[in-house]
């Protein structure tokens, strides 16, 4: 099985559950995603605990919800979809005529097959969510509506995995998981993550610690940095918020608030090397917790490679966003291997420098042509640029530049000079 398939099978697992912004459906989400690393720590943060500007809301879970037509047909089921319930939607049990109901709906007119995504996380109030064709086959008369649901004093979940490496400077990883039943705009994140998580712990050495966290989205970041700004600001050297990774559909980079970290020239460089015709935004187009991680006063060096971004296709934010025909095993590849890129990037970029003045001869260490010709040493170009740059002040990254060459064509390059003695790292970048 690829990559892709065990990640997309994960997506499949993680589908059902209804995730919001607290509830026992993140602890549900965050319990399965510990049992793939068992080093995740669950944190609760009580319900009225501030965070900077904002305060903890209320737990919410429902038991259930749905409709009951004039006929007695139970419509809105949210058994059948979590998305047909407004997000925190108060208790409700009455009876109401169709007038009335219509202000607790909503839908796409420009969708008719879509259930909208809604939510109202802070101020109290119900809603069902329905598809438009559902919706204008509605007739007058009494409904009747049920939602069992509870908000309580009790907490916010979130995950966080620390992974040690040889210096205390980290990378940091952040992704959301307080949605719903929707696939490239939540499950792609965490589910992508968690195998880079694997893969950073199966690693023989990492330059590198890495700090992980899996949140609610906005208020969960906003907690997280309340607790570890100080700490944050002073050790992490590079980042990337994780979220829409999962169609193959586009390439897509967001920046950092300044553009010009070290995150973004690594993002930059791996997205062209994937997809040449990958989609820039600017910050102007942001929209998830990197609003937080790069607001004035914090500055952390976080950008975001994604897939197709956030509200840029048009499933986003409702049902049609799907593990069918929008996320595939091939778009979470796609996501996860571009990400890998990135952190292997960050981890390998040095300062190389030649041991010796001058070209190496590299004919007497078996690493080129003995009998020169025209073209026998074509396929050496590559190496004989990286050489030539390999100065012990400029780093990897703008060697590969400079070569106009991905980073990681260079990395068996570097290993067979090193091998001959031929290379020393004077510096790390």
């Amino acid at each position: 099985m690829t990559i892709g398939n065990e990640i997309h099978a994960l997506a499949r697992t993680l589908w059902p559950i209804n995730r919001s912004i607290t509830g026992n459906g993140v602890r549900q989400t965050l319990d399965i995603l510990r049992d793939l690393c068992p080093a995740i720590t669950i944190h609760e943060v009580p319900s009225g605990s501030t965070a900077f500007d904002w305060t903890v809301p209320k737990e919410w879970n429902v038991k259930e919800a749905y409709l009951t037509g004039p006929d007695g047909q139970r419509f809105a089921d949210f058994s059948k979809n979590n998305l047909h319930l407004v997000g925190y939607s108060i208790p409700v049990d009455q009876e109401m005529d169709l007038n009335e109901l219509q202000q607790h709906l909503y839908s796409i007119p420009e969708q008719p097959d879509a259930i909208p995504y809604v939510t109202s996380y802070y101020a109290e109030r119900w809603g069902f969510c329905l598809s438009e064709k559902e919706r204008a086959q509605l007739k007058p008369g009494t409904y009747k509506v049920h939602v069992d649901s509870a908000l309580t004093q009790g907490s916010l979940t979130y995950g966080e995995l620390i992974i040690p490496g040889e210096t205390k400077e980290e990378i940091f990883i952040s992704t959301y998981i307080c949605h719903p039943s929707m696939a490239n705009n939540e499950l792609s994140g965490p589910t992508v993550t968690i195998y880079l998580a694997k893969w950073l712990q199966s690693l023989s050495k990492r330059r590198y610690t890495y700090r992980i966290v899996f949140i609610p989205e906005t208020i969960g970041s906003l907690v997280y940095l309340s607790k570890n700004m100080d700490h944050m600001k002073a050790n992490v050297v590079a980042g990337f918020n994780v979220s829409c990774v999962g169609d193959n559909r586009d390439y897509s980079y967001l920046p950092s608030r300044h553009g010009n970290t070290i995150s973004d020239q690594i993002a930059r460089h791996v997205l062209k090397w994937t997809d040449k015709n990958y989609k820039t935004y600017g910050w102007g187009d942001r929209g998830s917790d990197e609003r937080q991680y790069c607001a004035p006063g914090i500055d952390l060096p976080i950008a975001s490679m994604m897939r197709t971004k956030y509200a840029e296709y048009p499933e986003y934010h409702t049902s049609l966003d799907d593990l069918d025909n929008v996320v595939t095993p091939e778009g979470l590849e796609g996501g996860y291997t571009s990400l890998q890129r990135a952190l292997m990037a960050l981890e390998n970029n040095c300062y190389p420098k030649m041991t010796v003045y001058g070209e190496p001869q590299l004919g007497k260490r078996g690493l080129y042509p003995t009998i020169s010709s025209k073209g026998s040493a074509d396929h050496l170009k590559l190496m004989m640029d990286f050489i030539s740059h390999s100065d012990g002040q400029t780093p990897l990254l703008d060697i590969a530049e400079k070569c106009n060459a991905p980073i990681w064509d260079l990395y068996p390059i570097i290993e067979k000079l090193q091998a001959h003695g031929l290379l020393l790292f004077p510096g790390r970048a």
